[in-house]
């Protein structure tokens, strides 16, 4: 009898109702994957950032919302998170997209995308459908990790 050796690679998507409840269903979809696949490593930033994303998609949108937690061939883990609002903001845009502005202590939001620009190794996002006839069609925001504490510069 042979032994079953698991892929390196694997993919996850969960498709998430606009529902206030969305961030927290993400969160736990995320833990349980990464804890299943021995991932504890980059368990808080990919639970973080994952959160921050489905949240700004819940709170700017009125409709649904896609995770996918990809893990590719070198280690890395990439989220992504579609919405169905076409705008897309700094720093996933285009220039100038390489800084968010830090909020005042007393605000009470605005601290996601900062937060991703602090700890992920790289990110990025694109308009799904600019034509009049893809009204609706949303944008995609990502991230990666490398899961590999001390490795980001």
């Amino acid at each position: 009898m042979g032994t079953v050796s698991l892929p390196a690679t694997w993919v996850y998507a969960l498709r998430l109702p606009h529902d206030p409840r969305a961030a927290r269903v993400a969160r736990m979809t995320v833990r349980a994957a990464l804890h299943s696949h021995g991932r504890q490593e980059a368990l808080e930033t990919v639970e973080l950032l994952t959160s921050e994303l489905v949240t700004n998609a819940y709170r700017h949108t009125s409709g649904p919302a896609s995770l996918r937690l990809t893990a590719l061939a070198d280690g890395r883990l990439r989220v992504g998170v579609w919405d169905s609002d076409p705008r897309v903001p700094a720093p996933f845009g285009q220039p100038p997209w390489d800084r968010v502005p830090c909020m005042p202590a007393e605000a009470e939001g605005g601290r996601g995308l900062h937060l991703v620009q602090q700890y992920a190794d790289s990110w990025g996002g694109w308009p799904l459908g600019d034509s009049p006839l893809e009204r609706g069609a949303g944008k995609l925001l990502w991230f990666e990790v490398s899961g590999r504490r001390g490795e980001k510069e």
